[in-house]
Parts: C-alpha cells; structure tokens; sequence
C-alpha cells in the first residue's frame, strides 16, 4: 500500500487516501517448469550476459538462493555498472521522444 494525494472535484480539498501498490513479477516459469529470474531497471530487463538472454534460469529454491546472491555480489563489484548505464541512456532516450 501506498499514499496517493487526490484532488476531491466537488470541494478542490487534497486528500490522502492509501491504495494498493502494483508490484510487477520479477520471476516467470518457463516451459520447462524451471523458474527464471529477471533482473531490471525501471521497465527495462537487464541483459544477462548475452544477446537476447535476458533471465537466469533455476531449478529450486536453493539455486535461486545462490543466484541471487551472486547477483548481489556482482552489483556490489561494479560488474553490472555497463548493463545499468546502457539501461538508463535507453530509459531516458523514451522519454525525449
């Protein structure tokens, strides 16, 4: 939940009312019944290493365990920062459009 500030028509008073978030999944199944894992910035998914591959694919709870944390290890090391940068030029560049 959220607070959003709405504008009652009738009265032009700002009121705060909570509504619910919308959380976009981050996570899908594939085909195969494994789980891939999707890393993004804003609406745009991070490339994971290769033209079009686009999620980490795992196959329990403990993989996913792992991946994340190597995920979380190669952010904290800098080794994402290109993929990041070529998300945010990519990002801005819809909004000049």
């Amino acid at each position: 939940m959220h607070l959003r500030s709405v504008r009652d028509r009738d009265t032009g008073e700002i009121k705060r009312i909570e509504q619910p978030k919308r959380i976009r999944p981050w996570f899908f199944t594939a085909e195969n019944g494994k789980v891939c894992v999707q890393i993004k910035y804003g609406s745009k998914t991070l490339d994971m290493g290769g033209k079009g591959k686009n999620s980490v694919e795992v196959a329990s709870g403990d993989e996913l365990i792992k991946v994340l944390e190597l995920i979380k290890s190669a952010v904290e090391s800098g080794e994402l920062d290109g993929q990041l940068e070529s998300a945010g030029l990519n990002l801005r560049e819809g909004f000049r459009k």
